[in-house]
């Protein structure tokens, strides 16, 4: 089978990185450890466990990340080599009773899927995302599909997932919508963990794919009074706006947003804010950097909630803020179940109705086939400045043959 295949290679992840530091994000793919290869279709680890066929696999922050070479090493110990990237996965199951189903694919590879019993107390929870075992079972280590050596990824023709992973699709939502559940579950987590109550202001910094998604999910689940998004490309602030943002500002006019939002007084210094008095009651953070860690703890009010969904490196900040002024800062990492009005309701349900109802199909905006990966990874790493959001690999058979390049707009 077809298949992207990333090897665990020191010189080629340093070259990467060096790469990506000179020239920007998704340059290093060249001189990278990723290829494309004719691979050996990986083999069902057990009972309950399928063959998917990839349809659409989209492309992460995170997968950015690591062939960047910019992933943190807290991840070594959790990831096996050689590995098959890509966990935003809408697929077909193939050769059982279920042939044909298009499915979703949730990638945690917890206790469910590697064959521990009893399960940790997380899975047996269902907060699938803090699994205690994802280095153990009859597995690989892996903390999701996409980073482990014997499940394969989407980046390929074929991989293999456990039957706790797999979400059908409902009939009439199309790929590219089912393509976008999965990382709206992640940002439908964030906005639930972040606890925001009616009347509350709220501030979402960064508008790619998980900073969109987060807002949709706060305007579908809460009632704060005002969100306010950080959005540095034209495409994003008219996204955000069609998606009940009440306020779109660039990033460098943050700190006076906030200010007029929440009525706050300010400290200058040489006729620049400093630091603002108050601040918004919540913080998602949809980027993950130094600089976007550092402007959360600036604008959010003493006792504030700063919640981290894009996913941080090694970085440094000055975390004085966090003690002065009594922050909590909050990790949101994968899904599992939610605690809703209703009760207890599986994460990827509740981004399937999110999905739908929002048509947050409409950030897709572009596709490639796996053959012109370079050029899909370099897109996808300047989607924002390109006008895009979220590219995808298309390995739909039919698409293949004398398959064109389709971008489409994004917002259409």
């Amino acid at each position: 089978m077809k298949a992207l295949v990333l090897e665990r290679s020191v010189a080629r992840f340093a070259a990467a990185r060096a790469a990506s530091l000179v020239a920007g994000s998704g340059r290093g793919i060249t001189v990278g450890p990723l290829r494309l290869t004719d691979a050996e279709p990986p083999g069902l680890p057990g009972s309950g466990w399928h063959e998917v066929r990839p349809r659409l696999a989209g492309i992460c922050g995170s997968d950015l990340s690591t062939l960047d070479g910019a992933s943190s090493r807290y991840f070594e110990p959790i990831v096996s080599f050689p590995f098959v990237p890509g966990h935003e996965i809408v697929g077909e199951v193939l050769g059982d009773e279920h042939d044909g189903a298009r499915v979703v694919v949730e990638p945690v590879l917890g206790c469910l899927a590697r064959g521990i019993d009893p399960p940790c107390p997380a899975c047996a929870a269902g907060r699938k995302g803090a699994c205690e075992r994802i280095a153990y079972g009859h597995l690989r280590p892996g903390l999701q599909t996409g980073y482990c050596a014997d499940t394969g990824g989407g980046w390929s023709e074929l991989l293999v997932a456990h039957e706790s992973q797999l979400h059908r699709v409902p009939e009439g939502l199309s790929d590219e919508a089912a393509v976008m559940v999965e990382p709206t579950a992640c940002a439908l987590h964030a906005a639930l963990a972040g606890g925001v109550v009616a009347g509350e202001r709220v501030v979402v910094l960064g508008a790619g794919t998980l900073g969109l998604a987060t807002l949709a999910a706060l305007r579908h689940h809460s009632l704060p009074s005002a969100v306010l998004v950080v959005a540095k490309y034209a495409v994003q602030r008219s996204l955000a706006a069609s998606l009940g943002a009440d306020q779109v500002v660039a990033p460098e006019e943050l700190p006076r947003a906030v200010r007029r939002l929440t009525g706050s007084l300010g400290a200058s210094s040489a006729g620049r804010l400093q630091r603002l008095a108050g601040g918004a009651d919540v913080v998602f953070d949809c980027v993950g950097s130094a600089g976007s860690i550092a402007s959360s703890l600036a604008v959010v009010r003493p006792g504030g909630r700063v919640v981290l969904v894009g996913m941080p490196g090694s970085v440094r900040v000055d975390l004085a803020p966090l003690w002065q002024r009594e922050i909590t800062l909050a990790g949101a990492y994968a899904y599992g179940s939610e605690d809703t009005p209703e009760g207890p309701r599986s994460t990827f349900d509740l981004a399937f109705e999110l999905v739908a109802s929002a048509h947050l199909e409409r950030l897709v905006s572009a596709r490639y086939p796996l053959e012109r990966y370079e050029e899909a990874i370099r897109h996808a790493a300047a989607a924002g400045r390109r006008g895009a959001v979220k590219v995808v690999f298309d390995l739909r058979r039919p698409a293949r043959r004398g398959w064109q390049a389709t971008e489409v707009e994004a917002g259409s």
